[in-house]
């Protein structure tokens, strides 16, 4: 076990609010809810956070379709994204919302005064192009045949004046910072992308929008005819919730992020906008930007108009908490591009679930009731597998790799059901078949605390023990509910 001292603090992205949750921010939910249940196993001092970014020119857009004002628009889209917890049994510590006056805006004013001070933020007039879909000035690099690579929108011809951050001025720095591992981002692809990024010359950017055109967000302090730039503002949520603004105990003991877990679409504003605000205020650099894919729908991008949007609350309702957690974190690539389907989805269910863990649950339980089971030592084949499974586990978990890490548990449930087909304890009533199978059993619920924890918790009810370290463990096993249950066709 690691220090009980050690701290971890881990964040998501702070969820865009125009439209409600989809599977795609529920898949950097869960990843990151594994990172932080995995470093609390292994005895660290962890702070998740999550939460969403309210403000911008999409915002306003959005809550107009809906004919709402944007805080009644916001108010109800962002208690969507805090139901997630319950829905996906997140363990998320706080929530922070970017219109939140008390919590936010001191932090998000202490950094533009600190930018300001350190001569970094400068006042001119611009003209050039902004998507809205990206709440972003770009440049014709970010442009394919005169449309944002991202969002396929032509983007607004602007012409306004703003206040610009001195970007240029630290693209060298976090260049290094990049190459040498000061600020790591995961996987290497992303990483040597931000690189010929950079190398490709680094501009000031735009860190205002005249309030005349955009009221919905913070004022510029000082100027109140300037709203903030929507990134300036949402990035320093990291921060606020944690007291940067009275350099509290919490700031001191959290900072720097252990691990930002983004999405591919905002890596730019996270591995450069975001260091380079922080190196200008002086401030440590956050350790590893964990960067995710996008999850496509039948190999097509998620869009209202093709009205494939999944929605993470019906699908949670349909078939489970955990095993919707399990298709993200099995199926879906961790760091690439992921394609969810029903069918796929329906297939890892029967197959890995109900078939897998379920299955090995079930027929070991209704064996070992009808038997008087003593602790004794396991047998050296089944030692040898728990070892090697959890030393798996643990490698692909610090590599970010949940899927692989899920599949070694799950090879270790396959040598479970193997052994059962080959050892027929219904026939032998071999007592120590059957103490083999419930002692692997608490090992794989253990591990599965990590992933699916309803499931674990379900496990070692029915095994009627708790997983201990102790060598030699006591069983009090009483069937229970199918884990989960054959779906109907």
């Amino acid at each position: 076990m690691a220090d009980i001292n050690k701290k971890f603090y881990i964040t998501t992205s702070i969820a865009y609010t125009n439209a409600p949750p989809h599977i795609g921010f529920a898949l950097e939910s869960v990843q990151a809810d594994v990172l932080a249940r995995y470093h609390r196993y292994l005895g660290e001092d962890v702070f998740f956070l999550t939460g969403t970014d309210e403000h911008g020119a999409k915002i306003c857009k959005a809550a107009l379709g809906a004919d709402e004002s944007p805080k009644d628009f916001v108010d109800k889209i962002s208690k969507q994204f805090k139901n997630l917890k319950e829905d996906l049994n997140l363990s998320n510590d706080d929530f922070i919302r970017t219109t939140d006056e008390e919590r936010h805006w001191p932090t998000v004013k202490k950094v533009w005064e600190g930018l300001e001070k350190n001569g970094d933020i400068y006042k001119k007039n611009y003209q050039g192009s902004y998507c809205v879909g990206c709440e972003a000035f770009i440049t014709q690099k970010d442009l394919v045949n005169k449309e944002c690579i991202v969002h396929q929108k032509e983007p607004e011809a602007i012409n306004e004046e703003n206040y610009f951050f001195r970007l240029s001025k630290y693209g060298l720095e976090i260049k290094k910072a990049i190459e040498l591992g000061k600020l790591k981002i995961v996987p290497e692809t992303r990483k040597n992308e931000m690189i010929s990024f950079i190398n490709q010359g680094v501009e000031d950017i735009s860190f205002s929008r005249p309030r005349k055109d955009l009221q919905w967000g913070f004022p510029v302090p000082g100027d109140d005819t300037q709203t903030i730039y929507v990134w300036a503002d949402a990035l320093s949520n990291y921060l606020s919730v944690i007291g940067y603004e009275k350099e509290s105990k919490d700031f001191k003991k959290l900072w720097p992020a252990d691990v930002h877990c983004i999405g591919k679409d905002i890596l730019r504003f996270h591995a450069l906008i975001w260091p380079a605000i922080l190196l200008s205020l002086k401030i440590e650099l956050p350790k590893i930007i964990f960067v995710h894919g996008f999850v496509t729908i039948n190999n097509q991008k998620m869009s209202k108009s093709l009205g494939n949007i999944i929605d993470p609350f019906g699908l949670v309702k349909k078939y489970g908490t955990d095993a919707v957690r399990y298709y993200l974190l099995r199926e879906i690539s961790p760091t690439d591009d992921g394609d969810f389907t029903y069918q796929k989805f329906e297939e890892r269910y029967s197959a890995d679930l109900a078939g897998g863990i379920g299955n090995l649950l079930a027929r070991t339980i209704t064996i070992a009731e009808k038997m008087e089971i003593k602790a004794t030592e396991i047998s050296p084949e089944f030692e040898e597998e728990i070892k090697k499974t959890r030393s798996n586990s643990k490698k692909f978990l610090d590599e970010f790799k949940f899927n692989e890490a899920l599949k070694s548990v799950w090879e270790l449930i396959g040598f479970c059901n193997r052994y059962i087909d080959r050892e027929k304890p219904w026939e032998t009533k071999n007592p120590q078949t059957v103490y083999n199978l419930l002692v692997c059993i608490s090992h794989i619920a253990q591990l599965l605390q990590i992933f699916l924890p309803e499931t674990s918790e379900k496990i070692f009810q029915q095994l009627g023990t708790g997983f201990s370290d102790k060598k030699f463990l006591k069983f009090k096993v009483k069937k229970g509910e199918s884990l989960f249950p054959k779906l109907i066709a």
